[in-house]
């Protein structure tokens, strides 16, 4: 009776896995358990890297030998020799269904839908501003900062991708929440990295919102023209229009799914970056142009501004807590682990992040110098200096390319919350989401984006406070992941390198809110709820 139960029981949990994909491998030892009597020779399918959630349990395929010990199988993960085997069962049945969730729904990405996500991820509308910290730390520093700030980040980015997947203990971190969790421990992580998380990805959403919004109604009028008998809509109703175009886009199911819009994301991105450089350029430097660095105001005033500046040239550099969920969407093994295509597609695209952010800082600050509007930097410039110059053809298809690209940009950075959400669902009811949820937690989520940027219109007055909160998502966590995770060698040049830059990412972070409290303080905010201007 108690053969037949276990033998139905094995046979229902083959039937789980039977829908991998597996390939015929030669005979290996496995682990004898603790109180085996005879060691088992089984058939393993090929090691598979899996992330702590799982649909289905790993197991081996039919053909072991029957046990007398304890219910225990290798998983499909593990190789044979000198794995924690118990511990990585353990770890494998802990979180909610990874193929219930969007952003491991599919994993049959590759290199180049990477290069895709990283590069719409990577440049931004905020790249835009790069000018105006050149005017304060002029060109030496101005150069010199962006330098190191492109160095750094690329640098963590490569612990990212490193850290995506570990081969101590077959675990794959497909969220930088998860992998926070696994190395400051599950109170600490929420304390550190759940806010930052939170606002690099509903933040950017509502800012996306703002700026595709105005430019919308900026694009209206370039193309209307002096003669236009329409009435205009308001900001608040072009806020609406861009939504519900988001919302629509949204119902996408999964990060693989979205790959095609960050391709166009991405190129329209690169497109209007290098259209407004090459534009300024073309026109020529501005009269009365100065170079000087801007200083104003008290010592301590011009202290601040210098790391408001160096504030302006880290944030451009944004969309490392979507690596790993950008990674996760691809086929791991122990063989072809995931961060080798994953690689190549992250130095593509920094290539041309490289090529379009470094043009713009320095072609923005010679054409236009410290006039540079602060706010809205080489796109309220374009408008302000150049508008009856350019043609309207020209004004109009580079407004065109920032509202696409912030229609695009807005599903991979909501994609980490639509899945956050899901996944209180699927971990209370063990099923996936039916269509008709997720559409709703989409559209709410969009809708609420809508009502924050609408409600506190002052958000980008707090901008630069809330970026140095956001800093060590990219600057130093990585550094301190890389420490916990790898464990190099006491006094190693890795070790060293980890720990400076991790502390120095940290005391930069401190000093930006310092600097961002001080801006509030100092120039105040005009809170005007629902009044976007």
């Amino acid at each position: 009776m108690g053969d037949n139960t276990t033998h139905h029981h094995q046979q229902h949990e083959v039937d789980a896995v039977s829908s991998a994909p597996i390939t015929p491998r030669a005979a290996s030892v496995a682990p004898t358990p603790p109180g085996a009597r005879t060691p088992a020779i089984v058939s393993l399918p090929p090691s598979q890297f899996h992330s702590p959630s799982l649909t289905r349990s790993p197991l081996l395929t039919p053909g072991g030998t029957k046990r007398k010990t304890p219910f225990i199988r290798t998983p499909r993960f593990i190789t044979p020799l000198g794995s924690p085997l118990r511990k990585a069962i353990k770890l494998t049945r802990l979180d909610p269904q990874d193929a219930w969730l969007p952003i491991t729904e599919s994993r049959n990405g590759n290199a180049f839908y990477a290069a895709y996500h990283t590069l719409c991820s990577g440049i931004g509308i905020q790249a835009l501003i790069l000018p105006v910290a050149f005017t304060i730390l002029g060109w030496t520093w101005g150069l010199i900062g962006l330098s190191l700030a492109f160095i750094w980040q690329l640098y963590t980015l490569y612990l990212l991708v490193q850290l995506h997947e570990s081969p101590e203990n077959g675990i794959r971190y497909s969220r930088y929440m998860q992998l926070a969790s696994a190395t400051f421990g599950e109170r600490l992580s929420k304390f550190l990295a759940a806010f930052p998380i939170m606002y690099l990805s509903g933040g950017t959403c509502v800012a996306l919102i703002v700026i595709g919004g105005s430019t919308s109604k900026m694009f209206f009028q370039t193309v209307c023209g002096a003669p236009c008998t329409s009435k205009p809509l308001t900001n608040v109703e072009w806020y609406l229009v861009f939504t519900c175009a988001a919302v629509l886009l949204s119902q996408l199911p999964n990060l693989n799914s979205i790959a095609g819009v960050s391709l166009v994301g991405a190129l329209t991105a690169v497109g209007y970056c290098t259209a407004i450089w090459a534009v300024s350029v073309s026109e020529g430097r501005l009269p009365n142009v100065s170079y000087n660095p801007v200083r104003k105001g008290t010592e301590i005033a011009r202290i601040f501004d210098v790391l408001n500046a160096l504030g302006i040239i880290a944030f451009a550099f944004r969309g490392h807590n979507l690596i790993l969920e950008i990674q996760a969407t691809m086929p791991s093994s122990e063989k072809n682990p995931s961060s080798v295509p994953m690689w190549r597609g992250v130095k593509a695209a920094y290539l041309v992040v490289a090529m379009c952010l470094f043009p713009l800082a320095i072609g923005g600050y010679w054409a236009y110098g410290h006039v540079i509007p602060a706010n809205g930097g080489m796109l309220t410039a374009l408008y302000a200096f150049h508008s009856r110059d350019v043609s309207r053809s020209v004004l109009g298809m580079i407004s065109i390319f920032v509202i696409i690209n912030a229609v695009s940009s807005f599903q991979l950075y909501g994609m980490p919350m639509y899945d956050m959400m899901e996944s209180h669902y699927t971990r209370k009811f063990k099923k996936p989401c039916p269509w008709w949820l997720r559409a709703v937690i989409r559209a709410m989520f969009g809708f609420g984006c809508f009502f924050v940027a609408v409600a506190i219109p002052f958000l980008g007055s707090v901008a630069g406070l809330i970026g140095g909160i956001s800093l060590p998502v990219t600057l130093a966590y990585p550094c301190f992941m890389w420490l916990k995770m790898k464990k190099p060698k006491i006094y190693s040049p890795m070790w060293w390198l980890n720990w400076g830059l991790g502390l120095m990412g940290m005391g930069l972070s401190g000093i930006l809110i310092a600097a961002g409290l001080y801006v509030v303080i100092d120039t105040g905010i005009q809170v005007s709820f629902f009044k976007p201007h």
